[in-house]
């Protein structure tokens, strides 16, 4: 389970954002029953609930040189008893000295619902509050298996710290994935670490639109794919899992990271599904 990406992934659509604008509410999809949430009310550091979440560990470089290594400890994952949880970016190798590239450079955490908890169709969203610090890449997304790109991939939020002020919504599949993906972009008047935003995909057959704050900057269909890609599969029609993660550096996150902080905290207010 893991994603590749070359640079910047290949889109089909940047949107300019500015302070106070909205692009296009979002007007097409009913308000629908949760089947799922995760409101991260545990105590000052308690770990995530291991009912509802795996986690992944590990500094292999997940399929794009990323210098961190994956802690299932709470010094990287853990609620901060405000309701949220927190994923933490560290400097220093925490003891782990296996990654790809020699002694680890930092840790920080991934956790996902596979076996736990799979959806298809509906709307998933989030609300998080990226970090600031060039060389972060906090993400939102979901992969449809362990078979990657085949099985699918739906990024709903991507911020690198190099560009704070993109919002990037994604899709990779067969003949679309890594610097050939499909997606769009919103560029803010405002870089999106100044506050909490809710990020999320309402996904229905042979559709999914992406939207911040409720207001729409991106949509995908089989169409609009195949006009941008050529005679490609859509792969987005069975179930997916959920996954959170903040990684450091990589083909994507690039920046600098010599430069982050000691600490770099993601904080995710909530996770909601609804059919």
């Amino acid at each position: 389970m893991h994603k590749s990406r070359l640079l910047i992934a290949a889109t089909a659509l940047t949107v300019t954002l500015g302070a106070g604008l909205a692009v296009g509410s979002r007007s097409d999809t009913a308000e629908a029953a949760v089947v799922w949430n995760e409101d991260f009310n545990g105590s000052a550091g308690s770990g995530v609930d291991t009912s509802k979440w795996n986690f992944d560990t590990g500094g292999n470089g997940w399929g794009n040189q990323e210098l961190q290594y994956y802690t299932d400890g709470t010094s990287n994952i853990a609620m901060d008893g405000q309701g949220h949880l927190v994923i933490t970016a560290r400097k220093g190798s925490g003891g782990h000295n296996d990654c790809w590239n020699g002694t680890c450079q930092f840790t920080s955490g991934r956790i996902q619902t596979a076996g736990k908890f799979t959806q298809q169709y509906g709307r998933v969203e989030a609300r998080i509050q990226v970090p600031d610090g060039s060389g972060l890449w906090p993400a939102f997304w979901m992969l449809g298996g362990g078979n990657w790109p085949a099985d699918g991939e739906i990024d709903i939020m991507e911020v690198v710290g190099r560009e704070p002020n993109q919002l990037f919504g994604t899709l990779h599949g067969p003949g679309y994935s890594g610097g050939a993906s499909y997606g769009g972009q919103l560029v803010s008047g405002s870089p999106w670490y100044q506050d909490f935003h809710t990020y999320a995909v309402d996904w229905s057959p042979n559709l999914i639109v992406w939207t911040v704050d409720g207001n729409e900057y991106f949509r995908a269909t089989p169409d609009s794919l195949r006009a941008a890609k050529g005679n490609v599969d859509w792969v987005f029609e069975h179930s997916f899992f959920i996954i959170l993660n903040m990684a450091v550096g990589g083909n994507f996150g690039q920046g600098n990271p010599a430069g982050l902080p000691d600490e770099s905290r993601m904080l995710i207010d909530y996770v909601h599904v609804s059919s």
